[in-house]
This record gives structure tokens, C-alpha cells and sequence, in this order.
């Protein structure tokens, strides 16, 4: 169990701290909701938390094979709705190296759309994962 404790700092912006290595984490609300947009907000790290653990869990998997994703880069791009205000579509890009052959690239990508994070959102989020 990892435990995070957060301080609301004003003018929409919270800092968090990760107690087990105490790295802090500033939050700032977006422009399009009465904030200045100086930091990730609260749903874009919603959206890097799927594109950050969909990335690690390849690179865990690809440990276990002895396979290198050094260099694997992503995108994520977040839409959100209204009415309840909440994301309403993740579009992922994931770039993986070149030199992974067909199976060992098939198998990760698979590994990695079952990633903690994907598992968790609600399933009225549109979803769009892209490998190339």
C-alpha cells in the first residue's frame, strides 16, 4: 500500500507528496475550468497514469523475455465532456523499437493494454490505443 498525502495550496493548486520517496507533485486547475493551467491538472494525469502504465507494463514484460523497449516512446491526448465535466476519450500512441519481431511485439502489446490503469477506468471512457 503506497501512501499519498496532498495540501490544497490556493488558487486551484494542490501539491501531493509521494511519501515513500517523498517526491512532490503540483497540480494546477486548467484554463478551461478557472485555472491558470501551470501544471497538470487532476485529468491529465488521469490520462499520463494510462499512457505511463500501459508503457511500463511492456517494459516489465519485455524484461521477462530479455527483450530491449529502451527508447519506446507515447502520446496521449485527453477530450473532455460536460455535463458531468469528466474525460470522455484517451487517444494513445505508442511507438515501440523497431527490432521487436511480430510475436514478441504482438504478445507486449497485448501485456500492456491490460495494464492496472486501463483496467480501472470507468468503461463510459472511449479508449483508443494505436501501436506503431
Amino acid at each position: 500500500m503506497v501512501r499519498i498525502e496532498a495540501t490544497y495550496d490556493g488558487n486551484l493548486r494542490c501539491t501531493s507528496t509521494h511519501l515513500p520517496s517523498g517526491t512532490e507533485l503540483v497540480t494546477d486547475a486548467p484554463v478551461d475550468n478557472s485555472g491558470k493551467g501551470e501544471s497538470f491538472s487532476p485529468t491529465d494525469l488521469l490520462a499520463t497514469s494510462m499512457l505511463t502504465c500501459i508503457m511500463t507494463i511492456i517494459g516489465i514484460r519485455a524484461n521477462a523475455r530479455a527483450l530491449n523497449v529502451t527508447g519506446m516512446k507515447g502520446s496521449v491526448e485527453k477530450t473532455m465532456a460536460s455535463n458531468p465535466r469528466r474525460i470522455s476519450k484517451l487517444e494513445i500512441k505508442i511507438n515501440l523499437p523497431k527490432e521487436i519481431d511480430l510475436q514478441d511485439r504482438s504478445w507486449l502489446i497485448s501485456e500492456g493494454c491490460n495494464c492496472p490503469v486501463c483496467l480501472s477506468v470507468s468503461e463510459s471512457m472511449e479508449i483508443d490505443i494505436t501501436f506503431e
